[in-house]
């Protein structure tokens, strides 16, 4: 099992995500919770696509942390 950084942002009317290890990969959806089923589903088949075409499965370096400042 792999772990990796997702980011998901708000734009507009829907919501995207990529993963900063994993260029190419992304997801869109109408909700923060189908974006992030979507984008689980869309990192399975991009690293399976990946070994099967024998190119190597990036190895995951982004984490992401929620700070506070002052408003």
């Amino acid at each position: 099992m792999i772990e990796y950084t997702i980011i998901i942002e708000e734009s507009g009317s829907n919501f995207a995500a990529y993963a900063p290890d994993v260029p190419g990969c992304v997801a869109a959806a109408d909700t923060w919770e189908a974006t992030r089923a979507l984008m689980e589903e869309a990192l399975t088949l991009h690293l399976e696509m990946l070994r099967d075409m024998g190119d190597p499965v990036p190895v995951p370096h982004a984490r992401a942390a929620v700070v506070r400042v002052a408003s």
